[in-house]
């Protein structure tokens, strides 16, 4: 187990790393403003897909519909990583060095924003008709991303409780400065473990909101992804930013529970010490 001040020193990055992101360039501003024009511009069959995603975001809370990943594949990774841990399910995950949690889950992240930049190069081809390709592609590696987060570090991201916390994890990387503040508010509650699914469900406050945010923060970088050829470099440009951000915000805001969760088992060992 981890030393207590070690633990506090991941803490103190987790909370400098959340003041960072209280900011917004004027760039990422700017490029919130277009979708007033794309919403003008963008063909109906495109507006359908939007409206489709929004259903199987609702979806997802409630049940995981098809986004669900195979958790023993990703167990099973995990296993030969750390191969020196008796690793058989998700709990005995969460038991394992933070260190390990973070290398793994950085390697994760470089890994998934390859492939998205990769995607969003090649859907760019095409322009505005490749387009509705990539909308629900970065949703699908967006959520995939963050499920493999939480299971590196020891959650299952099939409880319902995992689910509301994964959206709040997308909602926050394309949130602005009061709604990121928000979300941080409403997210430590995860650390009570008397709060239900059901009260972090009514904290989203209409989970329509979420996909508008997360579509919103593609800005001008996907309206200029509808020209094609061009639209090749802006196309793998924005998916890159897109799970980078979101990839950062979920080791982040998952790290910092876990670190929680190790402090915590520590002072209750410390205070069963204390009762013999």
């Amino acid at each position: 187990m981890e030393e207590q001040a070690q633990l506090q020193q991941y803490l103190q990055e987790i909370e400098k790393w959340e003041k960072e992101q209280q900011g917004l360039w004027f760039w990422e501003k700017l490029g919130r403003l277009p979708f007033v024009l794309l919403d003008k511009v963008t063909p109906s069959f495109v507006q359908k897909k939007i409206a489709l995603l929004m259903d199987e975001l609702g979806s997802y809370i409630q049940s995981g519909g098809k986004y669900l990943i195979n958790e023993q594949a990703m167990i099973a990774k995990i296993r030969h990583y750390s191969s020196k841990w008796d690793i058989k399910n998700i709990e005995d995950i969460g038991q394992i060095p933070l260190q390990d949690m973070i290398a793994m889950s950085e390697q994760l992240q470089k890994e998934r924003v390859k492939f998205a930049t990769l995607q969003g190069a090649s859907t760019g081809i095409g322009g505005i008709f490749t387009l509705a390709i990539d909308i629900p592609f970065i949703l699908g590696i967006a959520l995939k991303t963050l499920q493999e987060i939480a299971i590196i570090h020891g959650y299952h991201p099939n409880d319902k409780m995992e689910r509301v916390f994964i959206i709040k994890c997308l909602q926050f990387a394309s949130a602005d400065i009061v709604g990121k503040e928000a979300i941080l508010k409403d997210i430590s509650s995860m650390h009570d473990k008397s709060h239900t699914s059901e009260e972090m469900i009514a904290q989203l406050q209409g989970w329509q909101e979420v996909f508008h945010t997360y579509r919103d923060h593609f800005g001008w970088k996907k309206l200029f992804q509808m020209v094609p050829i061009v639209g090749i470099i802006f196309g793998a440009y924005a998916n890159k930013g897109m799970i980078q951000d979101i990839a950062e915000a979920g080791n982040m805001l998952y790290r910092k529970r876990r670190v929680y969760e190790k402090l915590r088992e520590i002072k209750n060992g410390a205070d069963g010490k204390g009762t013999v």
